[in-house]
């Protein structure tokens, strides 16, 4: 019995320090069919829901370093969601779903070895996702390319007709510039 425990605890072992987060629900009076529902729904966003003992639990979240504080939060009938990146979507399915069905519900979670509180991962379910905040990024990166073409587009616009005579003739300078170049050794003597 006890290798079979020490087997448990070292796959739980292996599910934690894979996930960079873990969140705690008690999962009391949901169905098995909203249980599988809910599983199916975090496999979405490449998530785990899984049943372990409190006990194993706590064994391998003290062998993962987790804080001490966690073991406070394992009793009843706990769930365990784990997942390799995307903690943001998890906290949103589980909100969710909780709002859907009033289960499961929260207790605690732990993010790159701190705990969270229930409030803590209400905020991270609200949070845009990865990519919406990556997109965010680029547009913040991309705002002050644009609002210096805005300006030279402006100042080129105030100046008027000289402005836009001036670039033709910039251009054709450039373009004569290889063809002198080239032609000017050949011109001078031996």
């Amino acid at each position: 019995m006890k290798e079979l425990k020490t087997l448990l605890i070292d796959d739980l072992l292996k599910r934690v320090n894979a996930s960079p987060f873990l969140f705690v629900v008690d999962y009391t009076g949901l169905k098995v069919a909203k249980f599988a529902e809910l599983r199916k729904r975090l496999s979405v966003v490449g998530s785990e829901i899984h049943v372990f003992k409190n006990n194993l639990v706590k064994k391998a979240a003290e062998k993962a370093g987790y804080p001490g504080d966690l073991s406070t939060h394992l009793t009843g009938q706990s769930a365990f969601v784990t997942g390799a990146k995307d903690v943001f979507g998890a906290a949103k399915i589980l909100k969710n779903f909780q709002a859907e069905f009033e289960k499961p519900v929260m207790k605690v979670g732990v993010l790159d070895g701190n705990l969270l509180d229930t409030a803590a991962i209400k905020v991270l379910a609200d949070l845009p996702s990865r990519e919406v905040l990556l997109g965010q990024l680029l547009g913040m990166l991309q705002a002050p390319a644009s609002a210096l073409a805005r300006v030279l587009q402006a100042k080129v616009d105030k100046e008027g007709a000289p402005a836009e005579e001036a670039a033709p003739a910039a251009a054709a300078a450039e373009e004569a510039a290889p063809a002198a170049e080239a032609a000017a050794p050949a011109e001078q003597p031996a």
